[in-house]
């Protein structure tokens, strides 16, 4: 069997709750793949979410290259998976910068346990599933965790 990649949306939890969730599937490593690690819930800036992420024992990686840009995150919120994963793939995941950005994060996973890191819950409707989808066919398979 391959490897297993991770994904969470934290929308709705608090960071105890995630933490929670991440140590009882056996993570190693948060990979937080937002573009900007700032969030107006309280212990989700990048900051705060380091400190308890670490406190817990795990790593914390940001992997700004991999987040989505702004008119993805609208879409996003306009719950427009579609015009959300094409924009995605255009401006991050085609480039060649994105290419190399995913070779690292497939790295990463392969050493550790890792679960990605974005806001919606939903996976299907954040750049998660993308970045799951593209590590398939490179021997990971995807659990979505929801705390």
């Amino acid at each position: 069997m391959g490897n297993i990649l991770f994904t969470i949306g934290y929308e709705g939890l608090g960071q105890e709750r995630l933490v929670a969730a991440l140590t009882d599937a056996g993570i190693g490593v948060l990979a937080d793949v937002r573009a900007v690690a700032n969030s107006r819930k309280r212990g989700f800036s990048k900051s705060a979410l380091k400190a308890g992420v670490e406190e817990a024992g795990l790593v914390y990686a940001h992997l700004r290259a991999l987040g989505t840009p702004k008119a993805g995150r609208q879409a996003a919120r306009a719950q427009d998976a579609g015009l959300m994963r094409a924009i995605y793939c255009e401006e991050v995941l085609d480039t060649a910068d994105g290419g190399l950005a995913l070779d690292a994060l497939a790295a990463l996973a392969a050493r550790a346990p890792t679960c990605l890191l974005c806001f919606e819950r939903d996976p299907a409707l954040c750049h998660r599933r993308v970045l799951a989808e593209r590590l398939g066919p490179r021997g990971f398979a995807v659990i979505d965790l929801f705390g």
